[in-house]
């Protein structure tokens, strides 16, 4: 998710975190509250729940909020929340996946088009895009935790199909359907990872100009501030003239 992650650089350097930061907690505490209704209230017996506390702790959201938004599941009167995934084409044919959990899917249906069609992009049906990207696990964890040999040990023994490790830190990627096990055998041996969910994995990476790039970054900016929005990905990369620019 190259593309993904130069955006989010940029918009800290921009020094947009104390502004993001209330919308984020809102979107965190969403996807809790969805989890905690969905299956058990306890993280140990709720992969998905405990994936959502491990993301809003890596946010460092007060605990008194994850412990609301479970309660707020539990008490039977949170809103009911639909899962839907968008994609789509942005400037430059770079393929974009939308994630999003919304009370009213006409409402964010039109707001997630009207986004694309102002960015110069456009919407596609469901599968559009999907098959240029990988759906997979990802444990992440930060280089302090353990060195890269053993990292990749540890991930070989409990099934993992990949590892990446940089000065940034280690990332674990495995199958779907294994990264609870995956997770939780790499727990036992390094601690409480920064991450562990389900991601959308670009296959290939499209080079972008500096002008579709701009236009680019402009609709994942739009579309991350959607409240209903819960990820974007998308198989870009732009060039380092471009980053340097709108990080000055």
């Amino acid at each position: 998710m190259a593309g993904h992650s130069q955006y989010k650089n940029i918009m800290y350097r921009k020094g947009r975190q104390d502004a993001a930061k209330s919308k984020l907690f809102g979107k965190l505490a969403r996807e809790i509250t969805v989890s905690a209704k969905l299956g058990l209230p306890d993280p140990n017996m709720n992969p998905r729940l405990r994936a959502a506390m491990l993301a809003a702790r890596a946010e460092n959201m007060p605990k008194d909020n994850i412990e609301r938004a479970i309660k707020k599941a539990q008490g039977g009167d949170a809103e009911s929340y639909d899962e839907i995934r968008y994609e789509g084409y942005g400037p430059g044919g770079v393929a974009l996946i939308v994630e999003a959990l919304t009370d009213n899917r006409n409402r964010t249906a039109s707001e997630v088009r009207s986004y694309f069609s102002k960015n110069g992009g456009s919407l596609a049906e469901t599968g559009a895009v999907a098959f240029l990207f990988s759906r997979v696990g990802v444990v992440q964890y930060g280089a302090d935790k353990a060195t890269a040999d053993a990292v990749l040990e540890a991930a070989i023994e409990a099934g993992a199909e990949d590892v990446s490790s940089s000065a940034s830190g280690h990332e674990v990627i495995c199958a779907p359907e294994n990264l609870n096990e995956v997770a939780r055998a790499l727990e036992a041996k390094f601690g409480e990872p920064r991450k562990n969910g389900l991601v959308w994995r670009p296959q290939n990476s499209v080079p972008v100009d500096d002008e579709a790039g701009e236009k680019l970054l402009k609709l994942i900016e739009t579309l991350e501030d959607n409240d209903d929005v819960q990820n974007v990905y998308a198989n870009f990369e732009i060039s380092d003239a471009l980053l340097a620019k709108l990080s000055a």
